[in-house]
């Protein structure tokens, strides 16, 4: 870990080559038929279900565990020979209060799967440093072992990278063992060129991973904001030998693009990142819609939404 101000200071984006990029991935064809059940599965192991809502309870963070467990229908499964492969989301998403509660819902069920919580005064980050460090060791000691904070835009719309790259590693400290995904909030970061420099500082700062926004702003995960985040990612890794995460999230709601998302990955940073512990999906309804596009593969209808409830 270096400092970040004199790399920072040197970035440029360029805006056309982005933006030609993204209708470039936009335009790519999507695997058809029995591969795109395949890539609806992968798809589907990448999701961190997420429910972030005033009106969460216990209950419907239970009813989150157990879809994240089986998040397709078991009887569908079979009919792909998929049932035994133990088919799971990678993580559920709550708020600091619900960590409790979605741990012991996923330890009555005897599963092992990760709970991921935001934090630091998600989702505007303007909350007094001391209590968005708290708040990041009240949910890993409440069981979490990801977070998912969010950067102090004002740091970075000032052009204080120094002031943010401490604040990430102060959050990265009281992480301790607990991954660490940092959310930029792309759409209040103003120009590419500031996705870029914030993308860098985050990841130099001890980030895991790197992630778009937090479903709460006007203008969530772009494909070309993308482009200029995995262009970082890989950049760091050419540099570094490093490999840290992406992760979209915000407003992504049909299994066709999470097709997309999986192309663009595999396209800007190779197979490698195609897994979970390198790519994650952030949703909340794009599960249900790729159960719907998996019934359809297996009995060549489609379901009614009751047929497929959420849990």
């Amino acid at each position: 870990q270096s400092h970040p101000e004199h790399l920072i200071s040197k970035v440029r984006v360029n805006t056309q080559a982005v933006l030609k990029r993204a209708q470039h991935i936009q335009g790519q064809k999507i695997p058809k038929k029995q591969w795109q059940a395949a890539w609806l599965l992968k798809a589907v192991t990448c999701i961190d279900l997420t429910t972030l809502a005033g009106d969460d309870t216990p209950s419907n963070v239970h009813r989150l565990c157990m879809k994240a467990i089986q998040p397709i229908r078991y009887d569908l499964l079979k009919k792909i020979d998929m049932h035994s492969k133990g088919i799971t989301t990678a993580a559920v998403c709550v708020y600091p209060s619900r960590v409790a509660d979605a741990v012991t819902s996923l330890k009555a069920a005897n599963s092992s799967l990760p709970v991921a919580s935001v934090a630091t005064g998600f989702p505007a980050g303007q909350t007094p440093l001391k209590t968005r460090l708290e708040e990041v060791r009240m949910a890993v000691a409440d069981g979490a072992t990801e977070i998912d904070i969010v950067i102090n835009r004002t740091l970075a719309l000032t052009g204080q990278w120094e002031a943010m790259y401490d604040e990430i590693c102060s959050f990265r400290e009281a992480c301790g063992d607990a991954h660490m995904k940092t959310i930029l909030a792309i759409g209040e970061l103003g120009t590419f060129t500031n996705v870029y420099k914030a993308s860098l500082v985050a990841m130099m700062a001890g980030s895991d991973f790197i992630k778009t926004s937090t479903g709460k702003e006007a203008v969530n995960a772009t494909y070309s904001v993308a482009i200029v985040m995995v262009r970082a990612i890989r950049d760091y890794f050419l540099r570094t030998g490093h490999k840290v995460g992406f992760k979209p999230a915000g407003g992504i709601r049909t299994a066709q693009e999470s097709l997309l998302w999986l192309t663009l990955i595999k396209e800007e940073l190779g197979n490698d990142w195609l897994c979970p512990l390198l790519f994650r999906l952030g949703a909340s309804s794009l599960l249900a819609d790729i159960e719907r596009q998996i019934y359809h593969h297996v009995t060549g209808q489609y379901a009614a939404y009751h047929e497929l409830p959420m849990a």
